[in-house]
C-alpha cells in the first residue's frame, strides 16, 4: 500500500510539473498580443510608448523561463492571478463558471447511461434481432451527426418551433434539458456499441456456462456476473474519452450560451486573456486526472484478476 501511494505522489508531483509548463507554454507561444486587447487597440488610439509600458508591467519582456518561474510561484500558493480585461480573479472566475458545467456534464451522462446501459444490453442478449439492428442504427447515427449541428436541430425544433424548452442560458432544470440531451446523444454511439460488445464477450466465457449449470437464474447471472464483468473496457473507455467530453461541453455551452467555463475559456481565447487560458487548463487537467485516477481503482475492483495478479507480483517480488 505504501508503495502505491509513493507513486501515486510520484505521479502527481510529475504531472503537475509538465501540465503547467505546457499549459503555460502553449498559451504563451499562441498568436496575438495581449496588451493590444487590453489596451482596446480598435476603439481608442494608443502610442507605443503605452504598449511598452504595459508589457513591462506584466513582464511579457522578460524570458520565458523567468516568466514561467512568477507564474508557478503564485500557482503553488494557488494564486492564478487575475484577468487582464475584468482584474477579477481567475480562480474566483472559473469557480463561479464550474457548477454549471458540472451540471452540464453530468446530465450528458444520465442521458448516455439511460440509452446506452438498456440499449447495449438488450443487442446483446438478442443479437441479430430487431433491437440489435436499431442499436447499430443509433451508433452508426450518433457517431455521423456532429454535436454542434444536432444542438441547432434540436434548438430550432423544440425551442424555436414548439417552444418547449429555453434556447440559451441557465434558468432552471429546462434549460439544462436539450444541452445535455445533444451532449449525451453525441456520446452514446460509442458506449452501445462497447457495451454490447463486452457483453458478448463476457456471457461466452466458462464462469457463465458453470453459473447456468448451477441453476442460478438467467437474470442474475447477466446482472451480477455477465454485466460487471463488462464493466472494466467500458470503464476504461470513459477515462480516455473524458477530454472528449469535457471539448464537447464547450461546444455545446457556446452554442447554448451556457454559462459555464466553457464559454468563459472561448471568451478569453478571443480576448487573449492567459491566466483565465492557464486557470482552465489547470483545473480541467486535474479535473482529468482525478477521474481517470478513480477510473483505474474501479477497474481494480471490478476486475478480480488484475487483483489477484498484482497480490502474485507483490508476494513473488
Amino acid at each position: 500500500m505504501l508503495r502505491i501511494l509513493f507513486r501515486r505522489f510520484i505521479e502527481v508531483v510529475i504531472f503537475v510539473l509538465v501540465i503547467t509548463f505546457i499549459s503555460f507554454l502553449f498559451v504563451r507561444l499562441a498568436p496575438g498580443d495581449p496588451v493590444l486587447s487590453i489596451l482596446q487597440v480598435d476603439e481608442v488610439s494608443i502610442t507605443s510608448e503605452q504598449v511598452r509600458e504595459l508589457r513591462e508591467e506584466l513582464g511579457f519582456n522578460d524570458r520565458l523561463f523567468v516568466q514561467y518561474g512568477h507564474w508557478f510561484i503564485d500557482f503553488i500558493q494557488l494564486d492564478f492571478g487575475h484577468s487582464y480585461l475584468t482584474n477579477q480573479p481567475v480562480m474566483e472566475m472559473i469557480m463561479s463558471g464550474l457548477p454549471a458545467t458540472l451540471e452540464l456534464a453530468v446530465g450528458a451522462l444520465l442521458v448516455m447511461l439511460c440509452i446506452a446501459i438498456p440499449l447495449g444490453s438488450l443487442a446483446a442478449l438478442y443479437r441479430g434481432s430487431w433491437i440489435d439492428q436499431i442499436s447499430r442504427a443509433v451508433s452508426l447515427v450518433g457517431a455521423a451527426i456532429p454535436s454542434f449541428w444536432l444542438g441547432l436541430l434540436l434548438i430550432d425544433l423544440f425551442a424555436v418551433r414548439w417552444g418547449a424548452f429555453p434556447t440559451m442560458g441557465r434558468d432552471g432544470f429546462r434549460s439544462l434539458i436539450l444541452p445535455s440531451v445533444t451532449l449525451g446523444l453525441a456520446i452514446t454511439s460509442v458506449y452501445v456499441r462497447l457495451l454490447r460488445s463486452s457483453l458478448i464477450d463476457s456471457l461466452s466465457h466458462d464462469f457463465i456456462t458453470a453459473a447456468r449449470s448451477r441453476g442460478i437464474s438467467e437474470m442474475r447471472i447477466f446482472f451480477v456476473h455477465a454485466f460487471r464483468y463488462s464493466l472494466p473496457p467500458v470503464i476504461t473507455v470513459f477515462g480516455v474519452s473524458l477530454g472528449s467530453l469535457i471539448g464537447g461541453v464547450v461546444v455545446i455551452e457556446v452554442i447554448f450560451a451556457y454559462p459555464g467555463i466553457g464559454k468563459l475559456v472561448v471568451d478569453s481565447i478571443r480576448s487573449r486573456d492567459y491566466p483565465v487560458i492557464q486557470g482552465y487548463l489547470l483545473v480541467m487537467a486535474i479535473i482529468v486526472f482525478i477521474v481517470n485516477s478513480v477510473v483505474d481503482l474501479s477497474y481494480r475492483y471490478l476486475n478480480p484478476e488484475l487483483r489477484l495478479k498484482e497480490r502474485k507480483h507483490g508476494k513473488w517480488s
